[in-house]
């Protein structure tokens, strides 16, 4: 019953020997899985720190193209009030320049808006202030 006994012992003991080398092999491959997975963890952080850098960037280029967009839109707003005003002012110069083309033209109503001026002496002070007045519209 001794050698039995001592068979029983040595086949258990071998046993667990093959057991915890076998256990050890696991360990060792499930540590090269963590240091993989943590590795690939910081990589993913690392990932996740440069996407919001960009996603900030991206908010501020925003911000500033808006603020852009805001003063190019009062710049344009300032500039067609004032294209309007000096469309109305010359539609003002040329409906009174017509009138007045209209009165020398036909004649006898030229005298009375010229206070006696000749109409041939009007037509030369008006080719004279031409320049003048296309130079101050500007």
């Amino acid at each position: 019953m001794t050698l039995f006994h001592m068979n029983l012992s040595f086949f258990v003991e071998l046993t667990l020997i093959a057991l915890l080398a076998a256990t050890l092999v696991y360990c060792a491959l499930l540590e090269r899985k963590l240091s993989a997975l943590r590795k690939g963890q910081d990589g993913f952080k690392q990932i996740i720190l440069d996407l919001n850098s960009a996603i900030v960037s991206a908010g501020a280029s925003m911000r500033a193209l808006k603020a852009s967009a805001s003063e190019a839109a009062e710049t344009l707003d300032a500039r067609i009030a004032s294209a309007r005003s000096l469309n109305d002012e010359l539609a003002l110069v040329t409906a009174s320049g017509e009138r007045i083309a209209d009165r020398i033209a036909n004649g006898g109503p030229a005298k009375q808006a010229t206070n006696g001026i000749h109409p041939a002496a009007l037509q030369s002070r008006l080719d004279r202030l031409k320049p003048q007045s296309m130079g101050t519209m500007r």
